[in-house]
């Protein structure tokens, strides 16, 4: 267990610790006083994002693959928690790439859970997500809703990544922490639909292709409060297996997303051209809006709502500002 006083001057692992989310979970680590090393493939992850601590005595960066299970044993060597973050996040990929799920989550994942029993590594933080519960039928969706049926192989993998690390932690005595997120954004977002649409209305500033309907309603949060969030969980709950929703308390639609960067980008008369449909593609989830009421019982509440959280990500995509914390 990884209790509240003791969630600093402690050795982690952040796998994926170059990417969008674990930069950040890096950045708070580091200013925590712990020893933190980040093993990430920079697939995806990029250097800019972890420059500032490569001097930081505190800091040790490995270029691996969770693939090599003998890196990945390497990296786990003296580590006391884990946070795992490193996957392949497309959720759309799937669609086309059925084996990239599959490798790059589940396998990744087993791969690492390997090498934590093997050097004795007893705790993990794990970054899943709102897809595991598929269409769900009761929104907000609680922690305790069933059954879990996702409707995406990026979904799918996530939650077998869930039963690895849970079934670990049962049979080899490890704590762990799963965190199913809502859309996360920020201004270090390489991916999702506010980069998507920005980088369109670049091309094309008089029209927009929205993908649907622009109907699809869904919660987000920004990843300042999605860190927080998570290290509040890690050092207030200590059982075996602790699950737990992260997100906002409302949700946005597309549409509304689109009118708040065409009104940042200061661009006027813009059409909006939907491909139809009440799902943006196939595995997209129309609504999705997570209960956070297990969270807040503990004491943690987000402070902004999603529109917010939108609109700061845009200004500090297109330069604005620059969102230091909230």
């Amino acid at each position: 267990m990884v209790a509240e006083d003791s969630l600093s001057d402690i050795s982690i692992l952040v796998t994926g610790g170059a990417g969008f989310i674990g930069s950040y979970v890096v950045d708070r680590l580091l200013k925590m006083n712990n020893k933190v090393t980040v093993f990430d493939n920079m697939s995806s992850g990029r250097m800019d994002f972890i420059s500032c601590h490569l001097d930081n005595p505190d800091f040790r960066l490995i270029e691996g693959d969770l693939m090599d299970t003998d890196a990945t044993c390497s990296a786990c060597r003296d580590i006391d928690l884990v946070f795992h973050i490193a996957a392949n996040p497309d959720v759309r990929l799937g669609a086309t790439d059925t084996r990239v799920h599959f490798d790059h989550n589940i396998t990744a994942t087993y791969n690492l859970l390997e090498a934590m029993r093997k050097k004795d590594v007893r705790n993990i933080a794990f970054t899943s997500t709102s897809t595991v519960y598929g269409e769900a039928t009761i929104i907000p969706t609680p922690e305790n809703y069933g059954p879990l049926v996702p409707i995406s192989l990026y979904g799918a993998s996530k939650l077998a990544c869930e039963a690895l690390i849970t079934s670990y932690s049962h049979t080899f005595d490890m704590h762990s922490w799963i965190f199913r997120f809502a859309n996360i954004i920020g201004d270090r977002g390489t991916h999702g639909i506010i980069v998507d649409f920005i980088e369109k209305l670049c091309r094309t500033p008089q029209a927009l292709e929205i993908l649907g309907d622009g109907c699809q309603s869904k919660s987000y949060l920004h990843v300042h409060e999605c860190v927080d969030a998570m290290m509040f969980a890690v050092s207030m709950s200590d059982e075996g297996v602790n699950i737990f929703n992260i997100g906002s308390e409302d949700a946005t639609n597309p549409t509304r997303i689109a009118e708040i960067i065409v009104e940042e980008m200061g661009l006027s008369d813009v059409k909006f051209n939907y491909t139809g449909g009440s799902r943006g593609w196939k595995g997209d989830v129309p609504k999705m809006m997570l209960g956070i009421d297990k969270l807040k019982g503990m004491g943690w509440k987000n402070k902004w709502e999603s529109e917010r959280s939108v609109r700061e990500t845009v200004k500090s995509l297109l330069g604005k500002k620059d969102t230091k914390e909230i």
